[in-house]
């Protein structure tokens, strides 16, 4: 079986790679994608079916959207483009969408909150799926911005975990789209003719405005450096801890201190 475009086969190399390089899928496993219907979980869900094709390691896809209740949201389109791939689809109802403003903490966006919200309905369902994996789409662009909102605003040097064990040790997150860009993401759906649906809740798309400067930061950065992405990735995976000031990493940094006094 050959990829069909250079498109699709420069994302199975990356996909592939990621897979590889964070264990994130094993045999027998049962992955669940979640499908919200953008560009993102879309890419996903199509490179992760072609890599089952092709993949000695056996493995099971489902995807699963979590409806957060708005009326206007287009589930006929999800489920009619499943079923002519014949992928195995479960949508679940919920009312998220009006609970948001009612729980919304101080500081909290809606899309944080709602992604929160979304995450503890795929824990539940994965658990009666029997699903051994949760695949979730987020890609370079979501792991480079997030260590810059942290380093920047929160005081943290981390980003997003390619492979994430659950606090409760339940269930395993991956995001096999993490050397995969945001452009790369929205072509390949769109090559792939998925139809690309909003969640129509009335906050979608609009980032806060902290991420759009990290988005337009590094768009700046790229017009110096086109490889400045590939440049972060990379860097996460290659730290030096007895070069920062955390002194957990750096016990010798405590000792000395306390020699000084």
């Amino acid at each position: 079986m050959s990829y069909r475009t250079p498109l699709e086969t420069r994302l199975a190399k990356k996909v592939g790679t990621a897979i590889g390089d964070f264990n994130m899928i094993e045999e027998g496993d049962r992955v669940m994608v979640g499908l919200s219907g953008g560009k993102d979980s879309w890419a996903l869900m199509q490179m992760l079916d072609l890599m089952r094709q092709r993949s000695p390691v056996k493995f099971t896809l489902v995807c699963v959207n979590v409806d957060s209740g708005y009326k206007e949201y287009k589930h006929p389109l999800i489920t009619a483009a499943c079923a002519e791939r014949g992928w195995e689809l479960k949508i679940e109802h919920t009312n998220i969408g009006s609970l948001i403003e009612d729980i919304l903490d101080d500081g909290e966006t809606p899309c944080s909150l709602c992604a929160r919200l979304r995450r503890g309905v795929l824990y539940r369902i994965a658990k009666d799926l029997g699903a051994t994996k949760i695949a979730l789409g987020h890609h370079m662009d979501d792991f480079v911005e997030t260590v810059l909102l942290n380093l920047f605003y929160q005081g943290s040097l981390k980003a997003m975990p390619a492979r994430l064990v659950s606090d409760n040790k339940q269930h395993v997150v991956i995001r096999p789209l993490v050397y995969v860009t945001e452009d790369e993401a929205r072509a390949y759906a769109i090559e792939s003719k998925l139809p690309i649906i909003g969640c129509c809740c009335p906050a979608c798309g609009d980032l806060s405005l902290k991420r759009q400067r990290m988005k337009r930061l590094i768009t700046e950065l790229e017009m110096e450096h086109p490889e400045i992405k590939n440049s972060m990735i990379k860097a996460l995976g290659n730290v030096s801890p007895t070069h920062l000031l955390d002194r957990r990493l750096n016990p010798i940094v405590d000792l000395v201190a306390t020699a000084a006094v």
